[in-house]
């Protein structure tokens, strides 16, 4: 009876021991489902994510590099439609965070798109862009049209439907600007108009500069600054040659400062902005350093004045190379594609000063990415206080250059690893140079204003220095 009592009691410590494990056991499952179902009801706590300070060093970078993702995509409206909406959402213009406000003159159309042969209706000095833009005439001409998509570029800041982004943003007091924009499309003059045309005693391009200084000088807004907020394009190095000495207190916009004198242009008022390229983007770029067969590249005109002459000593230098392509090149007879193609298939591409310190080639390389070999001691290059270009061109002296197998022993000496970060870096950084309309983040309308906008300070304290003894006058 015992022996009984005590197996009994073992199977009921037994069973109580189950209940115990089982109890244990269901709550344990019901704590970890409360505990996830809160968890996903409950908002995240992002200081808590892995790397959060190297987020927001991103987050605060002046210039933010491009989406790796979209390297391959062309920079225009269409490619980046409906699937990236929360990009879209981000970009659209918002006019009260815009970070510079410009005042344009409400300039006569002879100035700028009557340059393009367009014909105001009498209602308005400037096009109805949403309606119909008036096209830029293309080949060279391109290459110094800033002035045409920075124009377009205010005269759309203020559109409600505005997708792209506005650094910039057009406001009709000049009371409240921080800089006064000068519409005249001064390159296109040039280009078009600077010929005497019988029974003209003038050529209109002079012309049309005698009357801008007569314009200006008389605004109360030229007036009141004496010129130090105002901003004159003057981007083919041959345009504005009349005026600009006599409205040299403004900010320029240049492509270099080598027809200049320092004290009508230099880097500490003015900006340095990129030519348009005139060679198509290379998108869809799967280069490796083995499928550009070409070692360096050139292709240009080779006998040149001033500072150009180098080109020629480095013809004779070169011309023999293996690998290398050094030879006489127009955009005649299909010159513009041959460029692209020699340029798509070089790991580098020489970039020597011309008649002036700058030269298209260089903007031609950037997008092709080749990487730029830049021979050229006097050049300045856009942007250069925000991008450091040692990170994706090569830098030469002229006197080195010239020097008997220097150049070849440098280019030879840089490895395949190097070469492939600084072509990557190249389709970082490229679209940084695309002139667009409607303009977008980061490109190169975006980059110009932003780089007016660092001016800012500068011209502010120019212009309340002048105030000092101004304010109060004696009658006499």
């Amino acid at each position: 009876m015992a022996n009984r009592n005590t197996q009994t009691h073992g199977l009921v410590s037994r069973k109580h021991l189950c209940c115990w494990l089982f109890l244990v056991i269901v709550l344990v499952f019901y704590c970890i489902f409360f505990w996830d179902s809160t968890a996903l009801r409950a908002p995240i706590d992002h200081s808590l994510l892995p790397n959060q300070k190297a987020f927001s060093l991103f987050e605060n970078q002046s210039i933010p590099l491009r989406d790796e993702l979209r390297d391959d995509l062309p920079l225009n409206k269409e490619t980046y439609s409906s699937n990236q909406p929360e990009e879209q959402e981000l970009e659209k213009c918002d006019p009260s965070k815009a970070l510079l406000k410009v005042f344009m003159y409400d300039m006569p159309p002879e100035f700028h798109f009557g340059l393009l042969d367009w014909v105001a209706d009498g209602k308005s000095v400037w096009p109805d862009i949403q309606t119909k833009i008036p096209s830029y005439p293309g080949g060279l001409n391109l290459q110094h049209s800033i002035e045409y998509w920075l124009t377009l570029d205010l005269l759309s800041s203020r559109f409600p439907d505005r997708s792209g982004p506005c650094t910039a943003v057009r406001v009709k007091d000049s009371c409240e600007a921080d800089v006064v924009f000068v519409p005249f499309f001064s390159s296109l003059s040039y280009n078009r108009h600077s010929k005497i045309k019988p029974p003209e005693k003038v050529s209109r391009n002079k012309m049309l500069q005698q009357k801008l200084v007569t314009y200006l000088t008389a605004q109360e807004e030229w007036k009141r600054s004496g010129g130090t907020d105002h901003i004159i394009m003057a981007h083919h190095p041959n345009s504005m040659l009349d005026a600009r000495t006599k409205l040299w207190p403004c900010m320029f916009i240049l492509a270099d400062f080598g027809r200049y004198i320092p004290r009508v242009a230099n880097v500490e008022k003015d900006v340095i902005a990129p030519y348009k390229h005139v060679v198509k983007t290379f998108v869809n770029d799967t280069s490796t350093y083995d499928g550009r067969p070409t070692l360096l590249y050139f292709q240009g005109a080779i006998y040149r004045k001033d500072g150009g002459s180098i080109r020629q000593e480095l013809f004779y230098l070169l011309r023999n190379e293996k690998d290398v392509h050094f030879s006489f090149g127009s955009v005649q007879a299909n010159g513009i594609k041959a460029a692209s193609q020699g340029m798509r298939s070089s790991k580098f591409c020489l970039n020597i000063a011309g008649d002036t310190p700058s030269s298209n080639r260089l903007f031609d390389a950037i997008i092709s990415h080749c990487i730029p070999v830049i021979i050229s001691d006097e050049i300045e290059l856009p942007f250069e206080d925000v991008l450091d270009y040692s990170e994706f061109c090569i830098f030469v002296r002229a006197s080195d250059a010239v020097k008997e197998g220097f150049l070849m022993k440098l280019i030879r000496g840089i490895s395949r690893e190097e070469w492939t970060r600084m072509w990557k870096k190249l389709k970082e950084v490229e679209g940084y140079f695309e002139f667009q309309y409607p303009s977008r983040k980061d490109d190169a309308v975006q980059m110009i204003w932003q780089a007016v906008a660092r001016k800012v300070p500068a011209i502010r304290l120019k212009v309340h220095r002048s105030r000092r003894f101004s304010r109060f006058k004696i009658g006499r």
